[in-house]
């Protein structure tokens, strides 16, 4: 999926121009007036990075920010301002801004920013892949073999069937069998595949 600009400018003069620059170099844009036309045409399926004036009427650069946070969107975010100084810059960091950058600015340091953007929401994306991949390999498990995953995840001390029957009041025989099933289900060999395997997502077993 090739990765697109957005870009979100109060300035007509500067979308047209820093859109035309962009697009010469190779780039997708999409560019917008103000953060309610962002808000009502941006899609969080599409990759890229957001290219954001902070000083804009009505809703602000900030403003926005802290409303997509709010939705759980994690599109990167590069700064663009005449206006704020480091008070509005570390406010924009600690939000999760890839950079603030003051105009004017360079053509140079702007594309660096937008280029370290898009590896941020490359590495965000797969991270989720990875995640929902993860989720999907535990849900096809049954209530028991769930049980005695979870057991094994939270307790990896003590992973022998017979410990795991003991503690769950099954047979060693029918936790083998068990075991079997988790370690062809989830795709792995071993007890450490199964922790790795739990440690990418939030719960291991939700």
């Amino acid at each position: 999926m090739e990765p697109i600009i957005f870009l979100v400018d109060d300035e007509e003069e500067v979308r047209v121009t820093l859109s035309r620059a962009l697009k010469m170099r190779g780039f997708k844009v999409k560019a917008f007036a103000n953060a309610e036309q962002f808000l009502n045409g941006y899609q969080p399926s599409e990759a890229g990075c957001l290219v954001l004036d902070y000083g804009m009427p009505g809703m602000n650069g900030l403003q926005l920010q802290s409303e997509l946070n709010r939705r759980g969107i994690s599109v990167p975010i590069v700064f663009i301002s005449g206006h704020g100084g480091v008070p509005e810059s570390v406010e924009a960091m600690k939000g999760g801004a890839v950079d603030f950058i003051q105009k004017p600015f360079r053509q140079r340091h702007l594309i660096e920013c937008i280029e370290d953007a898009f590896k941020v929401d490359a590495a965000n994306r797969a991270k989720v892949a990875d995640e929902v991949q993860a989720r999907e390999r535990f849900e096809r498990l049954t209530v028991r073999e769930r049980e005695v995953a979870d057991f094994m995840i939270a307790n990896p001390s003590y992973t022998t069937s017979k410990h795991i029957g003991r503690e769950l009041d099954i047979s060693p025989r029918t936790v083998d069998h068990h075991r079997a099933r988790i370690l062809e289900k989830l795709e792995i060999n071993s007890v450490a595949e199964l922790i790795d395997l739990a440690a990418r997502i939030e719960s291991a077993i939700p």
